[in-house]
């Protein structure tokens, strides 16, 4: 993949599912990537796993939330890499899932002060060193549901419908800086998540994904490794002509 080797590339909510595979997958193109996330463990051997096969990782703890530590981090990965090429908002949660009228409003900031505080914070600090480099490119994780609508979990829901227009409105405010913002919008994915999802519905994950699956067009929900490749894609001079746009995989689900 053209124009990812020696690229540093930042990658929040690295350290498994979605974020996991896009580390390994940008890696592998050559690229440095800072795995961040908060579970610590995880990120640690995802980092010895990419360094022990030939890539070059490292791993920070970074709670998006944490505005000064964004800073920190930020710092010491230009440090390490000499430049920060790129930034994959990754890091989100799903938060709970009850009919609006029953969500407090503890329960509402919550998914917004990660899943669109976080993406803002990220997005503000990188700017400069995307700016002193003259290019970069953000690639921001929305969702089908930052397209669609459902009838469940509806903080969720807005705050990808959020990560989508911000992407759009950075796009136009920062593309004469040579700098490219686009978003991932992901069917459901074979991750942590589908598990945490059927608990929640007392259900067997089986038959919860059993479910999934009957929702999408191609018969079978995405993997990981499905979305890693659209984010590696982005990141890469192979999209170079992109910016603003919405690259949705979701197996056929938002085309019903």
């Amino acid at each position: 993949m053209n124009g990812l080797k020696d690229k540093a590339i930042i990658v929040t909510g690295g350290a498994s599912g979605i974020g996991g595979a896009a580390c390994r997958k940008l890696a592998k193109e050559g690229a440095n990537v800072a795995i961040t996330d908060i579970q610590d463990s995880a990120g640690e051997a995802l980092a010895e796993e990419i360094n022990e096969t030939g890539g070059s990782a490292r791993y920070w703890n970074l709670d998006v939330t944490d505005e000064g530590q964004i800073k920190e981090v930020f710092a010491e990965v230009e440090e390490t890499f000499g430049a920060i090429d790129g930034l994959v908002n990754n890091a989100g949660i799903s938060g709970v899932d009850k009919p609006t009228d029953q969500v407090t409003k503890e329960e509402w900031e919550q998914v917004m002060k990660i899943n669109v505080d976080g993406v803002f914070l990220c997005t503000k600090y990188v700017i400069p060193y995307m700016k002193e480099n003259g290019s970069g490119s953000i690639i921001n994780l929305s969702s089908i549901y930052g397209i669609i609508g459902n009838k469940d979990l509806p903080p969720y829901h807005a705050s990808k419908g959020a990560v989508r227009l911000m992407t759009k409105n950075d796009a136009l405010m920062y593309a004469e800086d040579n700098i490219r913002i686009n978003s991932v919008h992901p069917g459901f994915i074979d991750t942590p998540l589908v598990d945490e999802l059927a608990e929640r519905k007392n259900i067997s994950a089986e038959e919860f994904r059993s479910q999934l699956d009957s929702l999408h067009p191609m018969g079978h929900i995405g993997q990981p490794e499905d979305i890693a490749n659209g984010i590696a894609f982005l990141a890469s001079e192979e999209s170079g002509f992109m910016t603003g746009s919405e690259l949705v995989i979701d197996g056929g689900y938002t085309a019903q």
